[in-house]
């Protein structure tokens, strides 16, 4: 079957953005419960591109919450609120982990 090598290819694409996405969410975690709002930012922001390019590639409500929870993490690291920041990146944490 020709089909089924690229199906797994464009699987397979999709669980290494998921895998890198949930790596750089757990980075932002570990930053955020040290107070670091800036460096929490950066890890949410490429574990967010990770996670929309795997959306590229696959369709799971738990990668579309993780997205929303980054993004999150996102704005509330700008705004210097690590504490809320960490919460939002935790729970992409969560999701991300979820995502078959």
């Amino acid at each position: 079957m020709v089909g089924a090598p690229f199906v797994q290819s464009v699987a397979w694409a999709g669980n290494e953005h998921v895998a890198e996405a949930l790596t750089q969410a757990k980075e932002a975690v570990d930053h955020g419960k040290a107070g670091h709002a800036d460096v929490l930012v950066k890890h949410a922001e490429d574990a967010l591109k990770h996670a929309k390019g795997a959306q590229e590639h696959m369709k799971d409500a738990h990668l579309d919450a993780g997205v929303k929870e980054l993004g999150e993490a996102v704005s509330h690291g700008k705004a210097g609120h690590a504490d809320v920041a960490t919460k939002h990146a935790e729970e992409a944490v969560k999701q991300l982990s979820e995502v078959k």
